[in-house]
């Protein structure tokens, strides 16, 4: 049995598909409970165009799976009955069933090529079209006597009868996926890739492409899958407007660039792709660069603020201060000679009256929004923001508005 089943499986990868359904006859013949039998000639039958075959060997290896408890071989088994359903284009039936595998198996990597394909053709369906019906349910009803007895005379006839239906050729060797290249070319409107991959299958192949990523994938003979995705792309192209083609030596793909005439220097771009700014928030980001740094000779510079009334000029702060409004000196010029107030106050007065320009704007500023809470020199350091209040040890600053 195990020799049989071996024999099946070459056969099976070598694409001799009519040896490979002999070879697991004899097999399911000696183990007919064997869930992973029925799932490779299943596969075989598929191959080779009988599938109504490919349908009930699917149901019973989903049967033969829930006999014996084994929860891969059910999850295989539905997923090849999905694919059976879909081919005899039973949509909602396979879109039914191939969810069910996805549910059972969230990292089914084919599963999502095959709800997609579905879904795609389904979306393409009028409303009242048969094909969206779905007959089936997650348990296959197990098949009547007449119907095994049937199946196993004809899968039991020697090879040299004609077969009932017309045998397929079989697809060219497939490349080994580590023997897989790609190359590609341009123009001025298009990128130009090409797979060098043989014997991909059409129907089976599945392709995604955004304006900055483009990715490909199909089964391979292994039993895996081969999976290429290129993001980001060297600039973006127009996916809509795209086109693949699967060949029997390779897989063609053209990529329409978003900007004619651009010449892409590699495939890919070592850049990640910036998201696009927000025009609200650009606009903003504008106005205050402009308040901040606007070049206006009559005016000094305005600096961040928190202040509901805007931001404060601090240099004609600091000129009214030194100079009264009839035009006379302010009495901080006259400080010398006033001999009121204590020691720390004619010190401030006088520092103040000596300072420079920057140094008087940042005195007045860290004073006046402090609430009298600190006192700076370094304009640097101040116009960096609000000066906040700061209390002595063992106080509370109370905000007296609210």
């Amino acid at each position: 049995m195990a020799s049989q089943a071996a024999r099946g499986k070459k056969a099976l990868d070598d694409g001799k598909y009519v040896d490979a359904i002999k070879e697991y006859t004899a097999a399911i013949k000696e183990s007919p409970t064997s869930p992973d039998f029925y799932i490779q000639r299943s596969t075989a039958y598929q191959r080779n165009g009988d599938l109504e075959a490919a349908l009930a060997d699917a149901e019973q290896a989903v049967l033969n799976g829930e006999a014996r408890g084994k929860k891969e071989a059910i999850i295989e088994g539905q997923f090849r009955r999905g694919i059976a359903l879909y081919k005899l284009g039973r949509l909602g039936d396979a879109e039914f069933i191939l969810k069910r595998v996805k549910e059972a198996k969230s990292d089914h990597k084919q599963a999502d090529m095959w709800i997609s394909k579905t879904a795609m053709d389904l979306k393409n369906l009028p409303e009242d079209d048969k094909r969206r019906a779905c007959t089936v349910t997650e348990t296959p009803s197990p098949p009547k006597l007449s119907t095994i007895a049937s199946a196993s005379t004809a899968t039991t006839s020697t090879p040299t009868q004609p077969p009932s239906k017309p045998i397929i050729a079989p697809a060219p060797q497939q490349t080994p996926a580590d023997k897989i290249r790609h190359e590609w070319y341009q123009n001025t409107e298009n990128i130009y890739f090409t797979l060098l991959a043989k014997g991909v299958p059409k129907d089976e192949a599945h392709f995604e492409i955004t304006e900055r990523s483009m990715s490909i994938s199909f089964p391979l003979q292994t039993g895996s899958s081969f999976d290429l995705h290129l993001e980001p792309l060297f600039a973006a192209v127009v996916p809509e407007k795209c086109i693949t083609r699967v060949l029997p030596s390779k897989v063609e793909i053209i990529l329409i660039k978003a900007t004619p005439g651009q010449k892409w220097s590699a495939l890919e771009s070592s850049e990640p792709v910036k998201p696009k700014a927000d025009s609200v928030v650009g606009a903003e980001q504008e106005a205050v660069k402009k308040a901040v740094f606007h070049d206006n000779k009559e005016k000094g510079p305005a600096y961040p603020t928190s202040s509901k009334s805007g931001p404060k000029d601090w240099d004609k702060i600091s000129k009214d201060l030194r100079v009264s409004d009839d035009g006379d000196k302010n009495e901080l010029d006259d400080d010398d000679d006033d001999d009121g107030g204590d020691d720390s106050n004619k010190f401030f007065r006088k520092l103040f009256k000596g300072a420079t320009p920057e140094t008087q704007r940042a005195m007045m500023k860290s004073y006046t929004e402090s609430n009298g809470t600190a006192l700076s020199t370094n304009w640097e350091e101040v116009s960096k923001g609000k000066v906040e209040t700061v209390p002595p040890d063992g106080m509370e600053a109370k905000n007296w508005s609210k």
